[in-house]
């Protein structure tokens, strides 16, 4: 979920430890069957939060992230390897491209979108779990789910 609010894997790694470590400190003496609605919660204060930072960097910093991180001849070949559950190049890629549309069309979804998809079918959070996540109301959540699987469903229709 953080991965696809900020979208850079580092960003969101440090969003979910954070958040991690906010719960643990916080409410570890709460009931255990709270934790993950709790949890839930405090990423998505956090993500806010990392957009709210993100606005206010100056343009020299949003540019310095911006820019390619060179790898001058690091990477391995993997065409040597041979895949190791015995599937073909042409179903690993066809797997790759499914997957990268996925997360493209994810990524394409408005914030709050992301976030009720993700909480409602990933995560499988009922909708009251998810409105409590989010923070706002049980309808709101059915709306925000609504649109993001017909965004979905229109993006990844057209790429077929």
């Amino acid at each position: 979920m953080a991965k696809y609010a900020v979208g850079d894997r580092d960003d969101a790694l440090d969003i979910v430890q954070d958040s991690m470590l906010a719960l643990v400190k916080s409410y570890s003496c709460r009931d255990r069957a709270e934790w993950r609605p709790l949890f839930f919660t405090i990423l998505n204060n956090r993500i806010t939060d990392w957009h709210r930072r993100k606005k206010n960097l100056s343009r020299w910093q949003l540019l310095k992230d911006k820019l390619p991180i060179n790898s001058e001849g690091d990477e391995w070949d993997l065409s040597e390897f041979p895949d190791p559950n015995g599937r073909s190049p042409d179903s690993v890629l066809i797997g790759e491209r499914t997957i990268d549309a996925i997360d493209r069309a994810i990524e394409k979804l408005p914030l709050r979108q992301q976030q009720a998809f993700l909480l409602r079918c990933v995560e499988g959070f009922n909708v009251s779990e998810t409105a409590g996540a989010m923070a706002c109301s049980e309808g709101s959540v059915k709306t925000h789910l609504s649109r993001a699987l017909r965004s979905l469903r229109v993006h990844l229709e057209a790429m077929e």
